[in-house]
C-alpha cells in the first residue's frame, strides 16, 4: 500500500536548517492500522503530510499502491487525495456555520457525486451521529465534532485514513470511544495510519513506528 524509501525533508528557518525526516525507509501494508509515534517535532507530522500527497520530500522516493508519487501531475494528485485518502485532524476541521451532513457531503460535492447527501447521511449514521445531521459544530461535543471529521473522512470510501493526533484534544474516555472506532473501520478494510504521542492510544494499533529526531528508531 505504503513504501517509502530514503525520505530526506528540510525546513530552512533563515540560517538555521532543521532535518524532519532523515533517510526514512519503511512500508505499509494493505489494511494495517499504524501508529507513527514519537515526540513533538520529531518528524511525524512532516511524514504524515508526504504521506497525504500535502507535502513532497526533498530527496527519496514515495510509492503509493505502486505509483511513484513524485511521478504524478498536480491533477493526479489532487485525485488521489480526494479519492483514495481520507484525512482526520486533531482540530477537526469543520466548516463553523454548515451542518454536520453538509461538512460530510462536501468533498463528494467537489467529486460531482450525485448522491452525496444519501452518503454524507449514512457516514454520519455509522459513527453513531445520525439524529445529528443538521447540528452545526457549535451544538457538538469534542467528542461528536471528531466524529464528523471521521465520517468526511470515510465517506468517499478511501483506501487508507491519515489520522494526525486525532485524540490529541479529547478526554481520555472520547479518546478510546474514537480508537473504538478507528479499529471499525480498519476491520471494514480500510488502512489506518495515526500519528500520537499517547502510549494508551498507539498501544490499540496492531503495529508501532517510533521517530525521533527524524529518523525510524523502532518498528514492531
Amino acid at each position: 500500500m505504503i513504501q517509502t524509501k530514503n525520505l530526506r525533508k528540510t525546513y530552512r528557518f533563515g540560517e538555521t536548517e532543521v532535518r524532519a525526516l532523515d533517510n526514512v525507509s519503511l512500508r505499509i501494508d494493505p489494511g494495517e492500522m499504524v501508529a507513527i509515534t514519537g515526540a513533538s517535532g520529531s518528524g511525524k507530522s512532516t511524514l504524515m503530510h508526504i504521506l497525504g500527497c500535502l507535502d513532497t520530500p526533498d530527496t527519496g522516493e514515495y510509492l503509493l499502491e505502486g505509483r511513484n508519487v513524485a511521478a504524478l501531475s498536480r491533477d493526479e494528485l489532487a485525485q488521489v487525495r480526494n479519492r483514495r485518502i481520507g484525512f482526520v485532524f486533531q482540530s477537526f476541521n469543520l466548516l463553523p456555520r454548515v451542518s454536520a451532513l453538509e461538512n460530510v457531503e462536501l468533498p463528494l460535492l467537489y467529486a460531482g457525486r450525485h448522491d452525496a447527501r444519501q452518503a454524507a447521511s449514512q457516514a454520519l449514521t455509522t459513527v453513531g451521529l445520525g439524529d445529528r445531521l443538521g447540528h452545526d459544530p457549535s451544538q457538538l461535543s469534542g467528542g461528536q465534532r471528531q466524529r464528523v471529521a471521521i465520517a468526511r473522512a470515510m465517506v468517499g470510501e478511501p483506501a487508507i485514513i491519515l489520522a494526525d493526533e486525532p485524540t490529541g484534544n479529547l478526554d481520555s474516555r472520547t479518546s478510546l470511544e474514537i480508537m473504538a472506532l478507528f479499529t471499525q473501520l480498519n476491520a471494514g478494510g480500510h488502512t489506518i495510519i495515526l500519528v500520537t504521542h499517547d502510549a494508551q492510544v498507539a498501544a490499540i494499533c496492531r503495529r508501532q513506528i517510533q521517530f525521533l529526531d527524524g529518523r525510524v528508531v523502532a518498528a514492531c
